[in-house]
């Protein structure tokens, strides 16, 4: 069957980091966050700041335990080994039904919508754009990850770089400065005000999905009891800076309450202290950094269903490593075929949205897993101790049981309707389970 190759380092972890939350979500869901708390620019960057220190708890856990496990799955096997194959299975089946094949398929309609603004696309030509896209990033990551991994770090350099350039140009060039300042924080507070505010930290972290994926990677990674822990730290504190520039100079350009008025907030920065036909200029710094996050996705989200698949858990076809790439093949290929019947159906968007807020249970029962390797295996080799221990983790688990009850509270139906979908794994973990002790037999 073969064995998966240890190609990446350091410097491919960080930019994977990096490359992989930056895709649509910062040039599109700061004016909903500014609408959430009634346009106030101060309670906005605080969201950006709270939701980057959030993921920094997450990832700096995550480091001790990518680095104590460095196992092909990461989040998986965290949760398989600290709660049991049922939940483990429920978060990969999530994973693969609707989150990172949901989230290739939002970010190829992104990317064929930003397409049609350079060239004009009829309706069926921008599906057929948003398949080739998901094709385009599947091929590249069954060739290997290696391969895939020059391809992203390339990206990440040219998009990061266009963000701050974009960032320096608005900064400059914007008017904004006293419209910002006279109302950076609200007139009046209250309990809607902050329950707004937690609904605000979704699309938050929305835009900053994507952080934990490369512990997917473990089992192809170079040294990673070394690398992952400074990759996480590393990562996402770029990660809070890069954010916070971005949306200082949209505000700059266009003040809180224009900024809270469009859902195109880039466009309409750069269209504010230039020409218009510049705004061509951020579609296509969307296009890269959309591809880009796609192809992170493609890069590691299939780890976690070649895992399942080595479990017994999952199709065993799924577990095949290709003979000449080295990479899990079949289970890249299934997720962009089923990344693509998303993204052609058109109605997977609602499903997305429901679901998503569920991802927050099990970074949290990642997460929690600490403390139970830290007692059944106290004697276990941890090259890297989280800093702050057991403070960091409980903070995180506490913020993602937060989030969730918070979402819950918000819109019950359709928290419901993603738990819903969620549970639909319970009967096809029985059947893998059946049958792989049938098996076994």
């Amino acid at each position: 069957m073969g064995t998966l190759v240890r190609t990446l380092r350091f410097r491919d972890l960080t930019l994977l980091i990096v490359g992989g939350v930056i895709g649509s979500g910062i040039f599109l869901v700061p004016g909903a966050i500014l609408r959430r708390v009634d346009g106030s620019a101060g309670l906005g960057l605080l969201a950006w700041l709270v939701g980057g220190l959030l993921s920094l708890l997450g990832a700096l856990t995550y480091g001790e335990l990518a680095a104590m496990n460095p196992e092909t799955g990461g989040l998986y096997i965290y949760v398989r080994d600290g709660f049991g194959r049922l939940p483990a299975f429920l978060y990969g089946w999530t994973l693969f039904l609707v989150v990172s094949t949901g989230s290739v398929a939002t970010l190829a309609v992104a990317f064929s919508a930003y397409l049609a603004q350079i060239e004009p696309l009829t309706p069926l030509a921008a599906k057929a754009g948003a398949v080739a896209m998901i094709a385009a990033v599947t091929a590249i990551n069954i060739r290997g990850a290696r391969h895939s991994s020059n391809f992203q770090n390339w990206t990440t350099f040219v998009k990061v770089g266009a963000i701050v350039l974009m960032g320096v140009a608005l900064l400059v060039l914007g008017h904004g400065y006293a419209l910002t300042a006279a109302g950076f924080w609200p007139a009046k507070w209250s309990g809607s005000l902050l329950s707004r505010f937690g609904v605000a930290m979704l699309a938050v972290l929305w835009a900053y999905e994507g952080w934990q994926f490369p512990a997917y990677t473990a089992g192809e990674t170079v040294d990673p009891q070394r690398n992952f822990p400074r990759a996480f730290l590393i990562g996402t504190l770029c990660l809070i800076a890069i954010y916070l520039f971005a949306n200082a100079g949209y505000l700059a350009a266009l003040g809180p309450a224009r900024a809270a008025a469009t859902d195109t907030i880039a466009a309409s920065a750069v269209a504010a202290v230039s020409r218009a036909g510049l705004a061509r200029l951020v579609a296509l710094i969307i296009l890269v950094a959309t591809f880009s996050a796609a192809n992170s996705v493609q890069l590691t989200a299939p780890r976690v269903f070649y895992a399942m698949a080595a479990d017994g858990l999952f199709f065993q076809k799924l577990a095949t490593i290709h003979p000449r790439f080295r990479t899990p093949a079949f289970a890249v290929l299934a997720s962009g075929i089923w990344s693509a019947v998303l993204a052609s159906s058109g109605s997977f968007e609602q499903l997305f949205t429901y679901v998503i807020f569920t991802g927050w249970i099990f970074y949290g029962l990642a997460a929690a897993s600490i403390f139970l390797y830290r007692r059944r295996q106290p004697h276990r080799p941890r090259p890297y101790l989280v800093p702050g221990y057991p403070w960091t983790p409980a903070l995180f688990v506490l913020a993602a049981a937060a989030i969730v009850v918070n979402a819950i509270a918000v819109g019950p139906s359709g928290a419901a309707e993603g738990l819903a979908i969620v549970l639909t794994g319970v009967p096809a973990y029985f059947f893998w389970h059946s049958r792989a002790k049938g098996l076994a037999l």
